[in-house]
């Protein structure tokens, strides 16, 4: 098979980690007889300074030819610094996600058997963790109005959702929990938010569709607490755009190691794959990031975006051997042990493929 991929490496460390994921990614398609062409575009700070918007037109239309995006990072200490800053990095990133359709965020969470230990959780709450968050990504306060009135002394942010938006992100919601363990939990604040109240009741009206689905619905404070305690208790999580990018951060913890955890964004075009880490400047060009994350990201671009699942296990096979004979770079190495290079891990990953 052939696949052209749009190539967004980003900002700080993205084009470290995403080389390593490039160098899997072809050392998997000349295993099993496929043909990748990469195509680079620029998004983020580094757009902003070549051309002063951080996500070019030609850079869409790179995406939107693309049979799948893989993604970097996007973010810089300059704009981080910066609040009045007029263009941003991230703006780049809510433009992406608008434009190309991306609607749900699948975020997974697993824990590692070799790794198990480094979870600042105890051992016996996070075994057997296995979850899926949905987050909804192109609605709720990201995108609502928002400003400033009294001569700057009063900001707002509005959180606007339209039942079109839930009903089409609960129905990937559900799909998945249909392939796992028939279990979806609605994520809210239907106490206190109007938006969580019409996200709960559509919810509702659409269980009698998926009939062998057993649905919950708890308040985001309770998910946030009950995350830290019993977090192989869920499954699938659906929830609105704010709600998500909280718990699946703190969700991310539970393996140890924000930078093992892989995402992708589905929607209505090209659908894009990237580590759930950031940009993580102080690190960019040291040869130091954890490159597993963005890695694991390509194993699900093949298995969800190609329908390749052999050759998505053929990744998760070798990383998982990685970690056990403790192939990794020096925020997962014990101390005293010797810590590999980004490119080094990279190296031995496609040398035992």
């Amino acid at each position: 098979m052939k696949f052209n991929i749009a190539l967004l490496a980003g900002d700080g460390i993205g084009p470290e980690v995403i080389n390593e994921a490039v160098k899997v990614s072809d050392a998997i398609a000349k295993k099993f007889n496929h043909e990748i062409t990469w195509t680079p575009a620029l998004t983020g700070a580094c757009a902003i300074d070549a051309v002063g918007v951080p996500y070019p037109d030609e850079t869409h239309e790179v995406c939107m030819k693309a049979d799948a995006v893989l993604f970097g990072a996007i973010g810089h200490p300059k704009y981080d610094n910066d609040p009045s800053a007029p263009v941003r990095p991230e703006q780049g990133l809510l433009l992406m996600r608008k434009k190309l359709g991306l609607f749900a965020n699948v975020r997974p969470t697993f824990t590692f058997p070799s790794l198990i230990d480094n979870s600042p959780l105890k051992r016996e709450r996070i075994e057997g963790t296995d979850l899926v968050f949905l987050r909804e990504l192109t609605g709720g306060i990201y995108f609502g109005e928002k400003g400033r009135r009294d001569g700057g002394e009063t900001a707002f942010d509005n959180c606007v959702y339209t039942r079109a938006e839930v009903q089409r992100l609960a129905k990937k919601g559900f799909e998945l929990a249909m392939t796992r363990s028939k279990k979806l939990c609605c994520v809210d604040k239907a106490n206190v938010l109007e938006t969580s109240r019409l996200w709960r009741e559509t919810v509702q009206a659409m269980e009698k569709d998926y009939p062998e689905v057993t649905v919950s619905y708890e308040f985001v404070d309770a998910v946030a607490m009950r995350l830290v305690q019993w977090p192989n208790s869920y499954d699938v999580l659906i929830t609105e755009n704010l709600f998500g990018d909280i718990l699946t951060d703190e969700a991310s913890v539970i393996s140890g190691s924000m930078g093992l955890m892989p995402s992708a964004s589905v929607g209505e075009h090209t659908s894009l794959y990237e580590p759930i880490h950031g940009s993580y400047p102080q690190a960019t060009g040291l040869n130091i990031a954890n490159p597993l994350a963005t890695i694991l990201s390509a194993a699900m671009m093949f298995e969800d975006a190609f329908g390749l699942k052999d050759e998505a296990e053929a990744i998760r096979a070798v990383v998982n051997k990685s970690l056990e004979q403790g192939i990794v770079t020096e925020d997962l190495a014990p101390k005293g042990s010797k810590a590999y290079k980004t490119s080094e891990v990279g190296d031995w990953l496609v040398a035992n493929l």
